[in-house]
């Protein structure tokens, strides 16, 4: 110890062990941290702006006719071309994106919704739990796809019976993998704390395992999202999805196939919007799920 001239006994300095705080830089810092999000985040905003302002983009009707100017390559007058029909295939994508995010967000708000309330109440009360999972296992044995073309087969084709086909055969997947949540969190030691002390049911759900549930269940939603949306692409691709007259992307591939070898930019312009829809929204659920995890967490 050092002594000052009054021969009172000072401590010297403690050491620095903790290292300084930096800030987090706030909504940018955190996409700066997360590049994953940022660049899927900004793809998928980028569609959505298409999607919104499409009639100002420079577009015409996607479904206006004009058999005199069928077939034409890309060009000053037709950017994409035209199709068999004579119809601006640029006018037709770019409305098309309405066609696939509106499915594509429907089905997984939809399915995450139902699956949650599925996945809470099996795995929480027990008695349910066989019925209900029962039920799942039987559709899950059905690959999407098939169960999607089924049910389309029963009903007219439109843009509400895709996405009510679609979020069906989601649901399952989505019941699962939140009753794998709970099964696991009902048996944390604050869950039975709250059922010691009198706690219902209902309340326990909704204010101990619910929130524990949104995590893992944001980034399925975006999986469902990309899912559906190559789904409705396949179901309007074989004519059993949407009516040919919507412009979405399944239709406009569909009717460009019979002339894919001599006129591919048909197909080629709707595949590569697709492509690029679901690759953002897979990069944005892949970033979710790194920075929610945080077994995957880069820093602490």
């Amino acid at each position: 110890m050092d002594r000052n001239a009054g021969n009172v006994a000072v401590a010297p300095p403690m050491p620095d062990i903790l290292p300084p705080v930096r800030p987090r830089g706030g909504f940018l810092g955190y996409l700066r941290r997360n590049p994953t999000i940022a660049i899927g985040g900004g793809l998928v905003l980028a569609m959505v702006c298409v999607a919104i302002f499409a009639p100002f983009l420079f577009t015409r009707d996607p479904t206006a006719l004009a058999p005199a100017l069928r077939t034409r390559e890309p060009s000053a007058q037709f950017w994409f071309g035209s199709d068999m029909l004579g119809r601006d295939v640029y006018s037709r994508v770019l409305y098309g994106t309405r066609v696939s995010l509106t499915v594509g967000f429907s089905v997984a708000i939809l399915a995450s919704v139902i699956g949650l309330t599925i996945g809470l109440v099996s795995g929480f009360i027990r008695v349910a739990d066989t019925i209900i999972m029962r039920c799942m296992d039987g559709l899950m044995s059905i690959p999407p796809i098939l169960l999607a073309i089924a049910l389309m087969a029963l009903t007219r084709g439109s843009v509400q019976n895709v996405i009510i086909a679609i979020t069906i055969a989601e649901i399952p997947r989505v019941s699962r993998l939140v009753r794998g949540v709970v099964l696991s969190l009902r048996e944390q030691p604050y869950v039975d704390a709250a059922v010691a002390s009198g706690t219902r049911t209902p309340r326990i759900i909704i204010r101990h395992i619910l929130p524990n549930t949104l995590a893992p269940l944001t980034v399925q939603a975006t999986y469902i999202c990309a899912s559906a949306m190559i789904t409705e692409a396949i179901l309007s691709f074989i004519g059993a999805g949407t009516p040919p007259i919507i412009p979405s992307w399944g239709n406009i591939m569909a009717e460009g196939r019979a002339l894919w070898q001599v006129k591919p930019y048909i197909v080629f312009f709707p595949a590569i919007f697709l492509s690029i829809t679901v690759l953002a929204v897979n990069l944005l659920g892949d970033g979710l799920r790194d920075s929610l995890d945080p077994r995957m967490a880069k820093r602490v």
